[in-house]
């Protein structure tokens, strides 16, 4: 099915539903806080038609309450639109998406439980995550990364990956951002072997598929820097089970800060990177969640109802049945690295 065709937005278990089957309650009103710019740009890049884009959410509601009834999410016409949007306006991808997006939530407890700012001061106050202040070029918002400012024997790394969850939440509110996406910058200036063993296959497996099929963000680039010798190895070990317009994605700098900046201009770096942005102020961000305490309490800190069967009937989505012939080891590793879903 080509994303350039408008016939992406026609989906068989929509169109044979009745007319009185397709009636449902109006969600709040949705109102485009997009530029014309951005417009122009969703249109070409997301096959997002204006005209179009209250009947294209009415069809993935439609499909949710069809397909998933007993999926507990919100079917607000402007949450929707951000898995709409990461799928180029595809219903079934788009509904794919939003499925993974809860089966995530529902089966790594130990990171989406009371995700909330509040519980997650320490990791906020380290240093280890925090937003460039500027956009790069393309109007992709910078999400840095700097995991020697984590000791481990403080908290656990799922703290850490509660922390980078908690951002990608807040940052996909932004219908910008949902347009441009996110840029990554990661600093492992002094992370050794001993860190770096924390982040394990159980770790990456799970971290590696909410990414690229279980959260409606488009990341952009991955700029990694300082990274030890280690570092290479281990990416070589993930690099096949990610898919392919990811991988390719990920810039090695090294100690290289020219190479750094022929991603992301000096303009928006800090000098610690080379940068004429002055320092990185890691506190602005941490305010910024801060500040959103109680949309996250509503959102995460109510009880789920249980997902055995949206977890069994996920296992069957796209990718998870993908096989590379004639390697069964290979085959045996990205059926575990799917198994959140």
């Amino acid at each position: 099915m080509s994303e350039e065709s408008d016939s992406l937005r026609t989906s068989p278990s929509v169109a044979s539903l009745s007319e009185n089957e397709l009636q449902f309650p109006r969600q709040p009103g949705y109102v485009c806080s997009l530029t014309e710019e951005l417009v122009t740009k969703a249109r070409e890049e997301l096959q997002e038609k204006p005209e179009w884009r209250l009947r294209d959410v009415q069809a993935l509601r439609d499909m949710v309450c069809k397909d998933y009834p007993s999926l507990s999410t919100s079917l607000d016409d402007a949450f929707l639109l951000r898995f709409l949007r990461a799928r180029k306006f595809d219903y079934d991808r788009a509904l794919q998406l939003l499925v993974n997006y809860h089966s995530c939530r529902r089966s790594w407890p130990e990171v989406f439980d009371n995700l909330k700012p509040s519980a997650l001061k320490e990791v906020l106050g380290s240093g280890f995550l925090t937003m460039l202040p500027h956009s790069d070029p393309r109007g992709c918002q910078v999400v840095c990364l700097r995991p020697d400012r984590w000791i481990p024997s403080n908290y656990p790394i799922t703290e850490n990956i509660r922390a980078i969850y908690l951002t990608l939440e807040k940052l996909i509110q932004s219908e910008e951002t949902q347009v441009n996406g996110i840029v990554i910058l990661a600093d492992y200036k002094g992370v050794g072997l001993a860190k770096a063993s924390h982040f394990g296959p159980f770790i990456a497996k799970k971290v590696i598929g909410i990414l690229q099929d279980g959260f409606p963000i488009r990341i952009k680039a991955v700029n990694i820097v300082n990274e030890p010798r280690i570092f290479k190895g281990i990416f070589a070990i993930i690099k096949p089970f990610l898919k392919e317009k990811i991988a390719n994605r990920f810039f090695l700098h090294g100690s290289d800060l020219n190479s750094l900046h022929l991603n992301l201009p000096k303009s928006i770096l800090p000098k610690e990177y080379g940068g004429t942005a002055g320092e990185l102020d890691p506190n602005a961000w941490n305010e910024v969640l801060q500040a959103s305490e109680e949309d996250f309490v509503k959102e995460f800190c109510r009880p789920l109802p249980s997902s055995s069967s949206l977890l069994q009937e996920t296992l069957l989505l796209e990718g998870i049945t993908s096989e590379v012939p004639g390697d069964e080891s290979l085959r045996g590793v990205k059926s575990q690295l799917y198994s959140c879903y």
